[in-house]
């Protein structure tokens, strides 16, 4: 089987889709032979990247079984593709943004519902990170018959590190003595619900609960609002100055002291009109790091965390669910550490890359 993989977004530019891509296109080179097309260069590049991806498309195509988009962003390109080549296969993964972005009310929202969406329902198989992924297609005209879901995959032993309380407390400049730490990690937008978190939850939760928030921020993007500075207003209003850390734009070198140092994960996501969660490629992150994790039962966080398996789920907004549930996680009573060993052990059956590339095998083959 011979694969052209396109990706738009790819390292050494560091992002949640970027080492997705990168994830992806190495694991399905295990088990194929696969071509790599790929912007490296970041957003500012992509009007060039485009028509060059296109060319490397028509150019390689009859070379190749299928095309494999790493988004929907591409959709046009494998709608063209489809248009010349008609025998053969073109696929893409499908992330939440990727169908949400066209209820945006901005002229790139109107120009993505004109052009991509149209252009998604072209292609021959779409594979959605997330079932409800499916639900918001159909909504917007795909045939759910067109959408398989397979879930996003990781590495258990890339980001699983032993690091210490002292690495921690260094990084966020705090001293952790006596302190039960939370993590969150996710871009600083509104639906990642850090802000809301901030402002609901710790301040129901005594004052050795301590929250460290990281993750990117960018005040240029066409989709979702930077919200950094609702989760600073949030920590002042509440006066949790001495009890939350933003962290932005951090290295991956850093990011894995916070995963594999930290006490507990939290996905507080909520429900934002026009975005929504994919998956949830963080929260299984941090379980693979053996944290016991706790998200919102809420959207694409269903399919990565499954109650009482690899974490907790809690109702989207109780702030009151949420501070019970923490509360109980750090009681007495309950094993952490078990639970984190067990967590990872699920994580890993079900979420390891060589068992993701090989659903995506099964459903090119076909």
């Amino acid at each position: 089987m011979k694969i052209l993989f396109v990706s738009r977004a790819y390292p050494p530019i560091m992002g949640g889709i970027e080492r997705q891509n990168f994830e992806l296109a190495q694991s399905l080179g295990r088990v194929a032979d696969v071509t790599i097309v790929a912007n490296t260069k970041g957003k500012k590049f992509l009007p060039l990247f485009l028509p060059y991806a296109m060319f490397r498309i028509i150019w390689d195509l009859s070379r190749h079984d299928v095309v494999l988009l790493g988004d929907g962003v591409l959709a046009p390109l494998g709608a063209v593709a489809r248009i010349i080549m008609p025998k053969k296969r073109v696929f893409a993964v499908i992330h939440g943004l990727d169908v949400t972005f066209c209820q945006k009310k901005s002229l790139m929202g109107r120009v993505y519902r004109a052009v991509n969406i149209p252009s998604l329902r072209r292609l021959d198989r779409l594979i959605m990170v997330g079932r409800h992924t499916i639900d918001e297609a159909v909504k917007v005209g795909v045939d759910r018959e067109r959408c398989t879901f397979i879930p996003n995959g990781l590495y258990p032993d890339e980001i699983r590190e032993p690091h210490t309380r002292k690495e921690l407390a260094e990084l966020i400049d705090m001293d952790l003595g006596g302190k039960k730490v939370i993590l969150r990690v996710g871009r600083f937008v509104p639906h990642k619900g850090t802000a809301w978190f901030i402002d609901k939850v710790m301040p129901l939760l005594s004052q050795e609960y301590v929250l460290v928030a990281a993750g990117g921020r960018n005040r240029t993007t066409v989709g979702d609002r930077d919200a950094y500075t609702d989760a600073e207003d949030a920590i002042n209003r509440n006066g949790l100055v001495d009890r939350v850390r933003l962290l932005t734009n951090r290295p991956w070198s850093d990011m894995k002291i916070l995963f594999n140092a930290a006490d507990a994960y939290v996905s507080p996501n909520i429900d934002i009109a026009g975005s929504m969660e994919g998956f949830g490629i963080n929260a299984i992150e941090a379980a693979a790091c053996e944290r016991v994790v706790v998200c919102s039962d809420f959207q694409g966080l269903k399919d990565a965390i499954h109650d009482g398996e690899n974490g907790f789920m809690v109702p989207q907004g109780d702030e009151q669910a949420w501070a019970d549930k923490l509360r109980s996680v750090f009681a007495d009573g309950f094993d952490r550490v078990t639970f984190g060993e067990n967590a990872r052990a699920y994580t890993v059956e079900h979420f390891a890359w060589d068992g993701i590339a090989k659903r995506y095998m099964d459903v090119i083959s076909k």
